[in-house]
């Protein structure tokens, strides 16, 4: 892992100022990994220690970036403290932004691969580290860590929504398959293995509510290949799931308005098919 002092790669502890991109110049240090995981993190001092350990325990080669959202509490201080550099927004710009700027990052500065996960410990280290593996083997592009697909000994229907998530992700698993023109169980997942062909794509600012399927959508008329891996997730540590109540409904109507969104505004200017 990165870590604090004139020795760590100082471009990450900038300030991010440009909206859509990363600007901080790259520090003359070698990179020490080819790797570098990040983390959108607001107002996370409470979970993020506990996740940069595990990150640290079980990806001791990688570095790690935290994107500090305009956090108003110590994020940023404690994300340092325990070896990650940090990238701060000066105001809370959403998590599409800090996404955005995740892979920025690691595009911009020629890391072979990416990775990406909550900062709430929702996403185990050992669940990205099989997610890094199947890009490293060049089995896929990107693998998209899931709750709801079954193999590699995961059993199926190990996650019991309430009746409520349920009918919110059947309806989104739908819409999802008829844009892609195949099944994808969690299309919401936050939890990516990237390699560098898929990074700028993901690296383009997000129009919608919905950045997680927004990615699918451009790798996929991309041409590039994206495997759903079962994974174990945890409970939230903190905070809501997007698939609650009245959230539930609008997730849906976001998801879907962003579908509908691409299908038309696609028309005039498709990412263009790139050569395998």
């Amino acid at each position: 892992m990165l870590v604090g002092g004139s020795s760590a790669r100082a471009f990450l502890n900038a300030r991010l100022s440009a909206p859509s991109r990363v600007r901080a110049r790259l520090a003359d240090v070698p990179a020490r990994s080819d790797t570098l995981v990040f983390l959108p993190a607001w107002n996370e001092e409470e979970n993020l220690p506990a996740v940069l350990d595990e990150l640290a325990r079980e990806l001791p080669a990688i570095e790690v970036l935290v994107v500090d959202d305009g956090s108003r509490d110590r994020t940023a201080h404690l994300a340092r403290a325990h070896g990650a550099a940090v990238l701060s927004f000066e105001q809370n710009r959403g998590l599409r932004a800090a996404i955005a700027a995740g892979y920025a990052s690691a595009s911009e500065h020629g890391y072979a691969y990416c990775g990406r996960v909550d900062a709430d410990g929702q996403h185990p280290a050992a669940e990205l580290r099989r997610l890094l593996d199947r890009v490293r083997s060049g089995a896929c592009d990107v693998a998209v860590g899931s709750r709801f697909v079954s193999g590699d000994g995961y059993e199926p229907y190990r996650y019991r929504p309430s009746a409520a998530r349920a009918f919110g992700t059947g309806l989104l698993r739908r819409a999802i398959a008829v844009r892609l023109g195949r099944p994808f169980g969690d299309a919401t997942s936050g939890m990516y293995a990237a390699n560098a062909r898929a990074l700028p794509l993901l690296a383009e600012p997000y129009t919608s509510g919905a950045p997680e399927v927004e990615s699918l959508i451009r790798l996929s008329q991309a041409g590039l290949t994206v495997d759903e891996v079962p994974v174990d997730m945890r409970e939230r540590a903190g905070g809501e799931s997007k698939l609650r109540g009245k959230t539930a409904i609008k997730l849906v109507v976001t998801v879907v308005g962003t579908l509908l969104l691409y299908r038309r505004a696609r028309e005039g200017r498709l990412w263009p098919r790139r050569p395998r």
